[in-house]
């Protein structure tokens, strides 16, 4: 039996959380599988370009030790052969271009360059990367902050619409995240998000409706768990299916 120290420590390591240990609790990430496509929930997610640039991007900003280890191939597009012959010379699924890393880097220098932002991310007592994980509604959930600060979590978001965030932050269950960290970490959750279009900043605190609402979507998560994938489920994901009306 671990303590819970011992459980956040080995959490640490992104194989232990995405892959060991972690593998036992829910998180925010399967919050839209199980209430769009829980046929897909438990199954590998394949790599694409937004999650290795947002990854590379977080890596940047609070992990800048691991930026050396991105990998990137300097070629037009990835239909090149130079880039399918990089990936199977070095068993990658998926790896960035070159001027994929330099836009990247361009959006953290100006987030970086803003004093606001500078000064929060990275203020003395911040912890970075920080695991934490709970009981919610009965279920063990986790979740890793990019930035624990002594008022408030920060997530650093990137954005193709920095002016449609706050409807697209519902479609991508940031509200959600939202209550499942405030329930972890004990604070508030902030977003720090930079237009990758436009490099515009903008930080974006949730309301108590916007939290409430990421409430209800974890209370419907967990029933779908519940029925089909829990220690006793009450039907099989193979009777799955959609249902509605058309007007």
């Amino acid at each position: 039996m671990h303590t819970h120290q011992e459980i956040i420590d080995r959490l640490k390591d992104d194989k232990e959380y995405y892959a060991g240990l972690g593998k036992a609790y829910l998180s925010n990430s399967d919050i839209g599988l199980l209430l769009a496509n829980p046929k897909g929930y438990g199954k590998p997610r394949e790599d694409n370009k937004s999650f290795a640039e947002g990854r590379y991007f977080h890596k940047c900003l609070i992990e800048p030790h691991k930026v050396k280890d991105t990998p990137f191939v300097d070629v037009s597009s990835r239909n090149t052969k130079e880039y399918k012959n990089f990936c199977e010379t070095h068993n990658y699924e998926f790896v960035l271009l070159k001027k994929e890393i330099e836009q990247v880097d361009s959006l953290v220098a100006t987030m970086k360059s803003n004093i606001q932002f500078f000064e929060a991310i990275y203020r003395e007592g911040n912890q970075y990367e920080l695991p934490g994980v709970g009981d919610i509604h009965g279920h063990m959930w986790k979740g890793k902050a990019d930035i624990v600060c002594e008022d408030m979590i920060i997530d650093l978001k990137t954005t193709s619409d920095i002016h449609k965030f706050r409807y697209s932050a519902r479609a991508y269950n940031y509200d959600s995240q939202c209550y499942i960290y405030e329930k972890l970490f004990g604070r508030p959750l902030v977003f720090f998000v930079i237009d990758k279009e436009s490099a515009q900043l903008g930080i974006f605190r949730p309301t108590e409706s916007f939290v409430s609402g990421g409430e209800e979507k974890v209370k419907r998560a967990i029933s779908v768990y519940n029925k089909y994938f829990g220690p006793k489920p009450t039907d099989s994901i193979d009777n799955y299916y959609i249902e509605g009306t058309l007007d």
